[in-house]
């Protein structure tokens, strides 16, 4: 079921690169990682692969999705990270994320869910920290209700 969700967001960044949303998944290099990362509508899930991963499904509820590479290591391997971080509004308003790390395999990645209105911008800004060095990702996604 776990690889399942795994398949099923890169199917979606995939279909989303091919649509123009170029926020769909994106890849930043911060100094040793390449951190991956993707925020979309948690109606994009299934009830099931919902209700195993602790997502409320919802028009006003999307997931964040993080993915961490040490890209000093041959084969980029999946990092173990701590990440904490905050969604702004455009009015100023804050939301604070709680991460959850999902292991599947070799793959490591971070979910935190975040609370939006139709047509809103949320610019977040996440500390990335491996235990030798952190780092700051910051990006912007505009959510839509369907």
């Amino acid at each position: 079921m776990k690889i399942l969700l795994l398949k099923i967001l890169l199917v979606l960044s995939l279909s989303f690169s091919f649509t123009g949303n170029s926020h769909a998944e994106n890849m930043k290099k911060l100094d040793t990682m390449n951190v991956h990362y993707m925020a979309i509508g948690s109606t994009f899930f299934t009830p099931e692969i919902a209700k195993a991963y602790g997502i409320t499904r919802s028009r006003y509820n999307g997931l964040v999705n993080i993915s961490v590479l040490d890209n000093t290591k041959e084969g980029t391997p999946a990092k173990t990270v701590s990440i904490s971080g905050k969604a702004k509004n455009n009015l100023g308003q804050f939301k604070t994320l709680e991460f959850k790390e999902v292991k599947e395999g070799d793959a490591i990645y971070y979910l935190a869910q975040v609370s939006y209105n139709d047509e809103e911008t949320l610019h977040f800004t996440l500390n990335i920290f491996d235990g030798k060095e952190q780092q700051q990702l910051k990006f912007s996604q505009k959510f839509y209700v369907d």
